[in-house]
């Protein structure tokens, strides 16, 4: 306020100062005009008398250095000019101050002269012998004056400028200085400006208002920290009526109501049935606690009544979010039937091919079939193991491991290397493009990374079929990307590829030996090595993944 005052003062002065400045210049550029005219007319008449007196010649003999002088003739011939030649100077018979001075024997007049190329005042008179002498001079512009009183304007400016500061600053302090030293906490005893009552009467309601809640406040605000600091859970108190006592900002955000609800029975906010009937069985003295899902996420809501001299005097509701810990059950179960489901079949092949052996009911032709059976389906055991291995490493010392510099594209040429002779046998071809790009990660997780991706594009490839794999280096990313010409994936399949255990073509993976857990892996290692995976796929068409890395 103290600003805006000041500067409302500031501007009010300088504007007044400067209307008053030119104001000023206007009546001084008149007199000082007024005063130029009657000094060259008094000049033109002496100069007129001179060559009266003397003749022409006279006007040689002068010296006059801000004048200029021309002598013309009745028919307006310059016969004589002080500043230029008369001789290439146009007839003067039409200008005005020689028109007036032949019709009145005096004129006058102000134009712009081309000859001198500034604004000139012309005075004329005419002689006794019909010729006229005429003198001129600069008219006086602003520019001039202002020129001209250039010093001592502009020390006037500078004691006005700073003489309206400080008044400025002193008025703008004095006119703040009761608002600055009002005294809130009793606002009646302010002698202040009679215009501010209103705002005092006003100051001392609220302050009472204030101080009503700030004591209410504290109070609840006691009750709340007592019950729930430090607490990430929801917790609500009511009494034992259902109204709200005190509730934090976790039951808050889950039970998506506002804090003002305290005071007020809980019930009127609510929409969900479930939660009612718990707090209805807790007002009569039930200890309840049921599963309910808002919002997809799981909470475990726990009522227990309080109980004193045998009567429910409020309840405690709290509630505890379980969505991960669900999440992470149904993932154990999934896994271990998956699992369970994985070991058995392969293991139950080997039985059955075991047994027949055992029992010499095989036929001897036949015996080496089951032989090379049993053997595929305990390498596809072995492999699975191996598989749940890595996942089980990767869930549990992924982040532990240490990281180092690795050449990405090395590393690919090394894993088709060593996948070549298996896409040999199912007639695929490789093709590497890219340079040797580094990148920072755990060597043995982008090595199961590559191996992964470019194991499932062999095995997922059709006859004749090729994997593209590129290594790019861009800006502030490493991409690696694996591409073949196989079956595809449907856009139905693409959000559930990377679980475990799921298999787009279940019939072909057990053919080619697949466990479900490849894409898995590839998952989880991407993101101990902080990368992302995208994947674009069309049916029939072929797969590419790509696995960006950061530098």
């Amino acid at each position: 306020m103290t600003k805006k005052i000041f500067k409302s003062i500031c501007v009010v002065a300088i504007s007044v100062f400067l209307a008053s400045l030119v104001i000023i210049m206007g009546v001084l550029y008149e007199y000082f005009a007024a005063e130029r005219s009657k000094s060259l007319k008094s000049l033109t008449l002496l100069t007129a008398s001179a060559v009266e007196e003397s003749g022409p010649e006279y006007l040689k003999n002068l010296n006059i250095q801000d004048y200029r002088i021309a002598y013309i003739s009745s028919n307006g011939t310059v016969l004589y000019d002080n500043k230029s030649d008369a001789k290439k100077m146009e007839n003067h018979l039409q200008r005005e101050e020689v028109k007036k001075a032949l019709a009145t024997g005096y004129g006058e007049s102000e134009r712009y002269s081309t000859t001198l190329t500034e604004r000139q005042l012309y005075s004329a008179k005419k002689l006794s012998n019909g010729n006229i002498i005429r003198l001129s001079c600069s008219e006086y512009t602003w520019l001039t004056l202002l020129i001209t009183m250039c010093q001592p304007i502009i020390a006037i400016i500078a004691i006005a400028v700073g003489l309206s500061l400080f008044l400025a600053f002193r008025l703008s302090k004095k006119i703040v200085e009761p608002l600055n030293n009002l005294n809130l906490d009793d606002p009646k005893k302010n002698n202040t400006y009679e215009e501010l009552t209103p705002l005092i009467d006003r100051l001392t309601t609220q302050q009472q208002l204030l101080k009503q809640q700030e004591k209410e406040l504290n109070r609840k605000k006691r009750e709340f920290e007592t019950a729930t600091k430090n607490m990430s859970e929801g917790i609500v108190l009511l009494n034992k009526n259902g109204s709200v006592l005190s509730i934090n900002n976790a039951a808050c955000n889950i039970l998506n109501i506002s804090g003002y609800c305290v005071g007020k029975d809980l019930v009127l906010f609510l929409n969900n049935a479930e939660i009612k009937e718990l707090i209805l069985k807790a007002q009569n003295g039930k200890h309840c606690e049921s599963n309910i899902l808002i919002n997809n996420n799981s909470y475990l809501f726990n009522t227990s009544p309080i109980v004193t001299d045998n009567a429910v005097v409020g309840i405690a509701l709290i509630i505890l979010n379980i969505t991960e810990k669900e999440k992470s059950e149904k993932m154990r179960k999934e896994f271990t039937a998956n699992v369970s489901h994985e070991l058995k079949t392969p293991l139950q092949s080997i039985l059955g091919y075991a047994e027949l052996l055992k029992n010499n009911i095989a036929k001897p032709e036949d015996r080496s079939v089951f032989i090379d059976n049993i053997y595929g389906e305990t390498k596809r055991l072995i492999a699975l193991i191996e598989d749940i291995i890595n996942l089980s490493f990767l869930d549990e010392n992924a982040n532990e491991q240490n990281k180092e510099k690795i050449n990405l594209y090395k590393l690919c040429q090394e894993n088709i290397k060593l996948l070549t002779p298996k896409a040999k046998d199912l007639n695929v071809s490789f093709n590497l493009t890219g340079k040797s790009t580094y990148i920072i990660g755990v060597k043995r997780l982008v090595n199961e990374i590559i191996y992964n991706l470019c194991d499932n594009a062999v095995k997922y490839n059709n006859p004749g079929g090729e994997v593209s794999v590129s290594v790019k280096n861009l800006e502030s990313t490493v991409v690696l990307s694996v591409k073949d010409t196989g079956i595809g994936i449907k856009d139905s399949d693409k959000e559930r590829i990377f679980e475990r255990f799921y298999r787009v073509d279940k019939s072909r993976s057990k053919k080619v030996g697949g466990t479900g857990l490849g894409l898995s892996i590839v998952k989880h290692a991407a993101i101990a090595n902080n990368a992302n995976i995208t994947v674009e796929s069309a049916l029939n068409k072929g797969t590419e993944i790509k696995v960006i890395f950061n530098k």
